[in-house]
């Protein structure tokens, strides 16, 4: 039986922001105690009064609750309500404190004076012109929010995307929205095809409509590049967009004439026999097409560092270092003072970065000027300690630029240099790529150095190893591991799993070693033996930090030991309590670990960049994350570009290097078990390496040394670069 019910907001247990369900304890006039309310409500806030139907109903383990069926917001009259209302961070400038000063002021007046004559806040201690403006403008805006929002939750939107649509279109939210609700997918980081196509349904937009096709195909390459794919076969493409749209083959064909006709794909006749056309992105075929005709440039252009003898230099430099350069990297040194682009390939251990050091100083003494870069700022950070020199991120390097927006290193301002040299050249994507190479000087020699053999990019592309089968340059691959790495287990046996050869798996009781094997088949013992490891026993026995210096590596996200469920459990056993912000079914806390998953150019932090949260202000709605010393503030909408990162996938380890890395390893990763990811993990340890799992899942990883097929095609355009594709307009 529905019931009314009248109540004020005391507190806000728990909302989640994807579908609004929401447990509140509620103050109800003439009942001692908290009313607990659960329901859908959009974005609850405390202090907010609630005219609400529904019923009474008994939950097992929490006893009487208020079911929500559907219910009124008012804005809250009493003095404590309104207090309550304005200090729980609903209007940025105003916190708890304000709110009392404000209170004590203005009486029940106060949201009359804020929403009609905000200049009466001066009279406020602690309030002067600026803030006065910040209450205003978020004032104004939460009032056209809760518009948006209840004009989008009629539409099956969730509160956290609603805000971000407010955030992007602000006040001509409902307008675009209505107008198109595809471009959603395509404009906010979050907001899928699949979320914009449930507001489009609910719009009236029809399944079969030109929109949703050309949205679709979109939609689906999108998703294809995050797999790694510079392209995808037309015919593939089509069946995958009708499988996806459950539309017929004639709508995805006009929708793909359309969209190339606009300039947003575009399709290409490989011409390696039938069925050969392919369709891109237009931005990846710009970017492949860019990359392969700057790299032939590159090397066909004359050198700006003077002709030399190159074995004459390799012995000067072995003397002036006081080394003895082996077969294959007095053979690397010598390739770079001859070439104008050449690769460097190799496992750890093997001498790369002696090699660096050598071409460094012969450079150094032809007076020419050599930049160093990595793709990752650890990576760079690596490069520099080892080396001695600066290194700085790719990013960084071009130079980015918010005001003048984009790289402005490119082809108009190249780079100032006469050597680059790039290192974990791996992880680079066609994208990133394309940005490098437009900024690389004519005259310049590049060099990349590179595992071919870890991961490859998380974007699309395969750009090192499709450099490597192009042979349009010289490449030197080391293979010798070098005395002193020969002492690393974690080393000797990376190089063991990339030959397919399965690693001792029983360690020395004796003796501290840097990589150990924990035999446990059950995910449940998994978790429990990593907690253990992370809280006592690694960072007892090494002497290590547990948070700054034991990172978890996981094939998953999903699972009793994928990334999400280990970071819940990672938090809960190394920050358990402390200042915290709840977004959804996530908690901040102060202290916690955290990585950024998305490129910002804005905050100059990019995807894989860790730090640690080090403040939360409720007041200003503002969260600081410090990245290698650098604070950087995000505003709550800005959370969700941040993951926590006790744990994180093998793949957004790419390019750092940790202390201490703990793998777990079972049958259920069957479709990640792949050679490359586990010797990608095991060599992101720098002193320990445990992996934790079974015997079987490590052997079939070791024994599966097919690498996911990526679409490309820089190789072919390299080897191929005087001829010309054709391009299709269809």
């Amino acid at each position: 039986m529905l019931v009314d019910l009248q109540g004020q907001i005391e507190r806000v247990t728990y909302t989640n922001e994807e579908n609004g369900y929401t447990i509140a304890s509620v103050r109800v006039s003439g009942q001692r105690d908290l009313v607990n309310v659960v329901g859908k409500l959009l974005a609850p806030i405390p202090g907010e009064v609630l005219k609400m139907r529904g019923e009474w109903v008994i939950h097992p383990t929490y006893g009487k609750q208020f079911k929500v069926a559907r219910y009124q917001s008012i804005v809250p009259a009493s003095l404590y309500g309104i207090e309550k209302y304005l200090g729980s961070g609903l209007i940025k400038g105003i916190g708890p404190v304000m709110a009392r000063r404000i209170i004590t002021v203005f009486g029940t007046e106060t949201l009359a004076v804020i929403d009609e004559d905000t200049a009466r806040l001066a009279t406020v201690r602690g309030i002067g012109e600026k803030r006065i403006g910040m209450i205003k403008k978020a004032w104004e805006e939460h009032k056209e929010f809760r518009e948006v929002l209840m004009f989008l939750h009629a539409h099956g939107v969730s509160s956290s995307y609603a805000l971000k649509i407010f955030k992007q279109y602000g006040n001509r939210s409902i307008e675009l929205v209505k107008e198109n609700p595809y471009r959603l997918a395509m404009d906010i980081f979050g907001i899928g095809f699949v979320t914009a196509d449930r507001i489009a349904e609910n719009l009236g937009f029809a399944r079969d409509s030109q929109v949703r096709a050309e949205a679709g195909i979109l939609h689906v390459l999108h998703e294809r590049s995050e797999e790694g794919h510079v392209y995808y076969p037309r015919e593939l493409l089509v069946e995958r967009c009708g499988e996806t749209l459950g539309v017929g083959r004639d709508v995805i064909i006009a929708a793909l004439s359309t969209i190339a006709a606009q300039k947003k794909i575009v399709i290409e006749d490989l011409g390696e026999g039938a069925g050969r056309k392919a369709v891109y992105l237009a931005k990846y075929h710009l970017c492949e097409n860019e990359v392969s005709t700057r790299i032939r440039a590159l090397v066909d252009a004359p050198k700006s560092i003077r002709r030399i003898d190159s074995s004459k230099a390799v012995d000067w430099v072995q003397g002036k270092l006081s080394i003895t350069l082996a077969e294959k990297q007095a053979e690397a040194v010598k390739t770079a003072i001859e070439s104008k682009v050449m690769v460097i390939t190799g496992g750890p251990g093997t001498g790369k970065t002696t090699i660096i050091n050598a071409i460094l100083t012969i450079v150094s003494t032809l007076k020419r000027t050599t930049l160093l870069a990595a793709p990752t700022g650890r990576a760079a950070k690596n490069m520099s300690e080892a080396t001695g020199d600066a290194a700085k991120t790719i990013h960084r390097m071009l130079e980015y630029s918010i005001r003048k927006g984009g790289f402005q290193r490119n082809e108009e301002n190249p780079m100032e240099c006469d050597l680059l040299i790039v290192d974990e050249a791996s992880m680079i994507d066609i994208v990133l790529m394309h940005h490098l190479m437009k900024a690389v000087p004519v005259q310049a020699t590049l060099i990349l150095v590179g595992d071919v053999n870890q991961l490859p990019s998380v974007g699309a592309g395969n750009v090192l190893r499709d450099i490597i089968a192009s042979g349009t340059v010289p490449v030197v691959e080391l293979n010798e591991i070098f005395r002193q790495a020969k002492e690393s287990l974690i080393i000797v046996n990376a190089h063991r799993i990339n030959s397919g050869t399965i690693p001792p798996l029983k360690s020395s009781r004796e003796k501290l070693e840097d990589f150990y094997f924990i035999e446990q088949e059950d995910p449940e013992k998994v978790l429990e033996t990593i907690l253990d490891l992370v809280k006592r026993r690694i960072s007892r026995r090494f002497r290590i930090d547990p948070v700054d210096d034991i990172q978890v590596l996981t094939p998953m996200h999903k699972g009793t030991v994928g990334a999400s469920n280990l970071n819940s459990e990672l938090q809960r056993a190394l920050n358990p309590s402390g200042k915290e912000l709840i977004r959804g079914s996530r908690v901040f806390r102060v202290r916690d670990k955290v990585m950024q998953v998305l490129n910002n150019y804005d905050k100059d932090v990019f995807n894989g960049d860790i730090g640690r949260i080090t403040g939360i202000d409720q007041e200003n709605q503002e969260v600081i994350i410090t990245f290698d010393g650098r604070d950087v503030v995000y505003e709550y909408p800005d959370l969700d570009e941040i993951i926590l990162a006790y744990a994180v996938s093998v793949h957004k380890a790419q390019g750092s290097e940790y202390p201490a890395v703990i793998i777990p390893l079972l049958t259920q990763h069957y479709a990640l078990l792949q050679r490359n990811l586990v010797y990608t993990a095991l060599t992101r340890g720098r002193t320990l390496a445990v992996i934790v799992g079974s015997r079987k899942a490590l052997a079939i990883a070791v024994r599966n040394n097919k690498t996911q097929h990526r679409y490309t095609s820089l190789k072919q355009r390299l080897a191929a670069a005087n001829t010309t594709p054709s391009c299709i307009p269809q």
